[in-house]
């Protein structure tokens, strides 16, 4: 499962427009006028990043940093100057190998914890009841922290039921505030629910403009599941920084195409954690709120759908 890192980004900022360079403090000056269901302002004034309202009533970041590939003195770095410039949600997992590396740079922000959302996930091979307690003590040791705020089975292999219920009993015991699933198809998730007490909360899924996964979107907001996507750029992947219809809404707004595909996920609801090296690369993504693309930019970029995943080697 562990992939080599790729170059951050293929021609990622072809587009990149002048305004993407603005301090941080500028970056977070107001909103669109769109209105998220069960969305609500954050209470961190500095960063402006709105909330979701999670099916158990915990509020979680609609914008995050992802950490995949980011490890060692580097992914600690990263992570510190994410949080540096307003980032609260950290998502990471056990097989990223980086579980210490985040941890160290959560410390080295200075931020208190209680200001942060942090998501980790239990790897097939740690699937079970057992297995998946110790895989989640392992995590916290790592990460250096006392609780998760989300924690996912990370595929849906192996003893899912077993490990979901450890995963009740975490919760319960409040050393999780919310858990949920990633990469579970409406299927999956549907047998889940049917033999369980505690609904998930979140399904991190692929999902950027050339695999919407609308089917997947509209089931889990029949059954009050918040769906979070993962590689919300697509890596780079089939030129979608170099994309021309991207690149051509980004015009009309003085943004690039990483901001108008972050912007599109966000005015549609969609949870989203982009992953970068690159502090500018950071402060870009963040200055997504000023703007609104209109119900025209919003019909063109669901045209971009190939309905395919961009990443055959994850399946």
């Amino acid at each position: 499962m562990k992939k080599k890192n790729p170059v951050d980004g293929i021609n990622r900022r072809e587009f990149l427009q002048t305004g993407a360079m603005l301090s941080a403090s500028a970056m977070f000056l107001g909103f669109g006028a769109t209105k998220l269901f069960g969305a609500s302002n954050s209470n961190h004034a500095e960063t402006s990043i709105e909330n979701v309202t999670l099916n158990n009533g915990v509020q979680m970041p609609i914008l995050g940093f992802g950490t995949l590939y980011l490890t060692g003195s580097e992914g600690e770095k990263c992570v510190a100057d994410a949080i540096s410039l307003g980032y609260r949600l950290i998502d990471t997992a056990t097989i990223y190998d980086n579980e210490e590396s985040v941890g160290a740079g959560i410390k080295r922000s200075g931020v208190n914890r209680e200001e942060l959302f942090v998501t980790s996930k239990v790897w097939v091979d740690d699937s079970g009841f057992e297995n998946t307690k110790k895989a989640f003590e392992t995590s916290l040791n790592k990460l250096g922290l006392d609780y998760l705020d989300l924690y996912l089975i990370h595929r849906p292999r192996g003893d899912v039921q077993g490990t979901w219920e450890a995963m009740e009993e975490l919760y319960t015991e409040n050393k999780i505030r919310a858990i949920g699933v990633s990469n579970f198809e409406p299927n999956q998730l549907r047998e889940l629910m049917a033999n369980n007490q505690v609904r998930p909360t979140v399904n991190q899924i692929e999902a950027h403009a050339f695999f919407q996964q609308p089917e997947a979107r509209e089931f889990l907001k029949q059954n009050d599941v918040q769906m979070e996507a993962w590689s919300p750029l697509a890596q780079g992947r089939n030129g979608h920084f170099t994309n021309q219809t991207l690149a051509e809404i980004g015009q009309k707004y003085n943004k690039n195409n990483a901001q108008v595909s972050l912007r599109w996920n966000y005015q549609r609801g969609i949870v989203t954690i982009p992953r970068t090296s690159q502090k500018e690369h950071m402060m870009e993504n963040l200055n997504i709120f000023d703007f609104e693309l209109d119900a025209s930019d919003m019909e063109t970029i669901s045209k971009l759908d190939l309905n395919t995943t961009q990443f055959p080697e994850w399946e």
